[in-house]
């Protein structure tokens, strides 16, 4: 498919109008559009016959498709990703839709109710299903121990100072006496409480660096393995709330069912979900992953818009966004995303 990555500039204005009007009208109504509607809805001096052949020569270059032999042309992946990024006039949010979504994530309670409501807002902005990731909690250390449980093993025991407390199996090594686990529960208690994880480990390597560290060499071990254990972990378990899957399941959903559950069982892998909303992460606005450019929803042919939100200080904390059929209307949902990405940031303070 050698043409298909033509820019839609190359394209003369009567095949860019015409491949317009089709993309739009399939978002618009989710159905592929054929030459006659095309030549019946006015705009386009042609024949349905000029203007067929137009769409032939469009879906020549692997812009447009035709699901069957007579229902009409609908953008392929890479029409739509040359649609997006070329062509689309994206419609900023009135007044009226700024002040609902601020209004609704402004209510007054946790940050956690602040982020369903996000996850909510967002599936009503799209028609489809709204997603939020959760900012790691970062608890400060109020004590830690660790613990002998048997031979090669021992429990290490993390308290923040919120009253939270966690549990996590740590390996030892041979050189792991009663003796070093107690010198390293001493250790991080007395030196490290008050500080996260990462900051207590930062500090922890910086004294051993410096020689001011008085652990012997397994104390100092089960100090390591016991501060990693827990970042390795809450690196691993990214907390992600979506609502409005149920909004998957319209009548044009329903005639590929197939495609529709395998896009339920993709949502349930919450791992794999967040990896790929992480790869907004650095983005300066709202990405967009259309089909097979993602290959955690390819099969299910699903775009996902995303955009990090961030804290007053500009640090992002997070990514949000919406996930549904490639037909989802990207003029209206994008900006509508970025704008809740900063509305959730300034909620977030």
């Amino acid at each position: 498919m050698t043409g298909a990555a033509q820019s839609i500039r190359e394209l003369d204005s009567r095949a860019r109008e015409i491949f317009r009007l089709v993309v739009e009208g399939y978002l618009t109504n989710g159905s592929p559009v054929g030459s006659k509607t095309l030549s019946a809805e006015g705009g386009i001096n042609l024949s349905p016959a000029s203007i067929r052949s137009v769409l032939n020569e469009l879906e020549a270059i692997g812009l447009l498709a035709a699901p069957h032999t007579s229902a009409g042309r609908m953008p392929t992946e890479v029409g739509l990703r040359l649609f997006v990024d070329g062509m689309m006039q994206v419609a900023e949010p009135s007044a009226e839709e700024r002040a609902a979504i601020e209004r609704r994530l402004g209510q007054p309670g946790p940050i956690e109710a602040a982020l369903e409501a996000t996850s909510a807002v967002l599936s009503d902005i799209s028609g489809a299903a709204g997603m939020v990731m959760v900012p790691r909690r970062e608890p400060r250390l109020a004590h830690m121990s660790i613990v002998p449980l048997d031979q090669g093993r021992a429990l290490a025991v993390l308290v923040g100072d919120d009253g939270s407390i966690e549990n996590r199996v740590l390996a030892l090594s041979a050189s792991a006496s009663p003796s070093a686990m107690q010198e390293a529960s001493n250790y991080i208690t007395a030196r490290l409480t008050g500080r996260t994880l990462a900051e207590a480990a930062r500090v922890m390597q910086a004294e051993i660096n410096s020689g001011k560290s008085a652990l012997d060499t397994a104390s100092r071990d089960l100090v390591e393995r016991g501060l990693a254990v827990w970042s390795e972990d809450a690196a691993r378990r990214p907390v992600l709330i979506v609502r409005g899957q149920s909004r998957l399941l319209d009548e044009a959903a329903l005639q590929d069912i197939e495609r529709v559950r395998s896009l339920i069982d993709d949502l349930e892998d919450k791992q794999s979900v967040a990896e790929l909303l992480n790869q907004a992460r650095e983005a300066e606005s709202t990405r967009i992953f259309i089909g097979s450019e993602n290959r955690l929803f390819a099969l299910s042919g699903s775009s996902v818009i995303a955009a990090p939100y961030r804290d007053r200080e500009g640090r992002v904390v997070g990514v949000l966004g919406v996930i549904g059929p490639t037909r989802l209307n990207y003029a209206r949902v994008v900006p509508m995303v970025d704008f809740t990405a900063r509305s959730l940031g300034k909620r977030i303070g």
